[in-house]
């Protein structure tokens, strides 16, 4: 996940600075997305056939060679070339990024506790731990970028993370479902109507982050604290990836803290789902009265700004609830013979939801700025409450 958030920053601040406009920024992660939707609902039904460690490894493995490649881009070549073979790179990393994540979050319904909140406690755990690395990420990217320059900083993650693989081979214990050679493929696609209302309702959440997240704030940013100056574009990288940063950190951190903020030990499931539907509603609000301000504002500005950075962390704070209680649902709606491809199914939604937020974020930016962006995500928010607010008790 570190070296998830990094490349991302990485590629979108580097292609900036070449002079890509926000939709081509935007076509640079499509991929990416794509390969979201397509690994999650294969990585589940492979990981119930071949057992979870192979996905993990798989997911690690096609990282490092995503980062080589991406290192051999020829400066030379023309700009639609570039795009097209970062747009594959990109596609590996998701590809990579998702096997790892389905892994993980599927162990922890077979290893988690049971009992006053365990299987909650542990999914906000691993959520939010694992949130907060990528947010370190993001700023890790910008770091390396103003420090060592785009192809060093690759070489040195792939290094890394290669190193990390090595680790994990060697000392992966044993215990993890090694797979059953029957699962079929048609398994993958759920029957059970709250894993599919819950998976529709993820798509819309992270579809409404996106649409502001991956192409709208950071370049609006760089308009804002860059004079187009090499020291200017610096320190914008240096901005630009601490709120990035900071702002994903603090996601994670209130994921992690959900289960103590909800009182979830105590509750039982059909309040939680009841939880799901409310805060959607807290969230609607933030984005819609930014788009507001901004519109009725006009040209950006300190005190603008600092206020778009204040309401962005407040939606951060009020989405990771909704994340949180949207994970600990899909794994307490799934059941232990399925839940590889009940979590690969759900991660499917959320990564068709962040192709549709990195679609719309490009295209909404060009046409209407970050006002649009943020106006078009209280639009997707809206939908997922009514996806939330159509659960029901298992």
């Amino acid at each position: 996940m570190l070296t998830d958030g990094a490349l991302r920053m990485l590629v979108l601040l580097h292609f900036h600075t070449l002079g890509f406009s926000p939709v081509q920024l935007a076509y640079l992660f499509l991929l990416y997305e794509v390969a979201g939707i397509v690994t999650n609902l294969s990585a589940g039904w492979i990981a119930a056939r071949f057992g979870l460690t192979s996905t993990l490894y798989a997911g690690l493995g096609i990282q490092v060679l995503a980062l080589l490649a991406l290192a051999a881009l020829d400066p030379g070549w023309s700009l639609w070339a570039s795009v097209v073979y970062v747009m594959g790179v990109q596609g590996a990393s998701g590809v990579a990024k998702d096997l790892s994540k389905m892994s993980a979050k599927s162990a922890v319904k077979l290893l988690a506790p049971s009992g006053e909140g365990g299987l909650f406690r542990w999914v906000a755990l691993l959520t939010g731990s694992k949130n907060a690395v990528k947010g370190a990420g993001f700023l890790l990217g910008a770091v390396l970028l103003a420090v060592l320059g785009f192809v060093p900083a690759i070489l040195a993650m792939a290094l890394v993370l290669a190193l990390i693989l090595l680790a994990v081979l060697l000392k992966m214990p044993a215990g993890l479902p090694q797979g059953r050679k029957g699962a079929k493929f048609r398994e993958v696609f759920s029957k059970d109507r709250n894993i599919n209302r819950l998976s529709a309702a993820r798509l819309f959440l992270f579809g409404a982050r996106d649409v502001w997240f991956v192409v709208g704030i950071p370049i609006y940013f760089y308009a804002v604290l860059s004079d187009g100056s090499e020291e200017g574009n610096r320190a914008a990288f240096f901005m630009i990836g601490t709120f990035m940063a900071v702002w994903t950190i603090l996601y994670g951190a209130v994921q992690a803290a959900a289960p103590r903020l909800l009182g979830a030990a105590k509750r039982p499931e059909a309040e939680l789902i009841r939880e799901a539907r409310r805060w959607a509603g807290f969230l609607f609000v933030v984005p819609a009265a930014l788009a507001v301000l901004i519109w009725s504002v006009g040209a950006p500005g300190p005190g603008l700004t600092a206020a778009i950075v204040i309401g962005l962390l407040v939606f951060g704070a009020i989405f990771a609830v909704n994340s949180s209680l949207h994970s600990y649902l899909i794994l307490a709606f799934s059941t232990s013979g399925r839940v590889t491809m009940d979590v690969g199914f759900y991660y499917m939604a959320n990564a068709a939801g962040r192709l549709l937020g990195t679609l719309l974020s490009g295209l909404s930016y060009q046409l209407g700025g970050l006002a649009l962006c943020l106006a078009t995500a209280a639009a997707l928010i809206a939908l997922s409450w009514v996806g939330a607010g159509r659960l029901r008790p298992a």
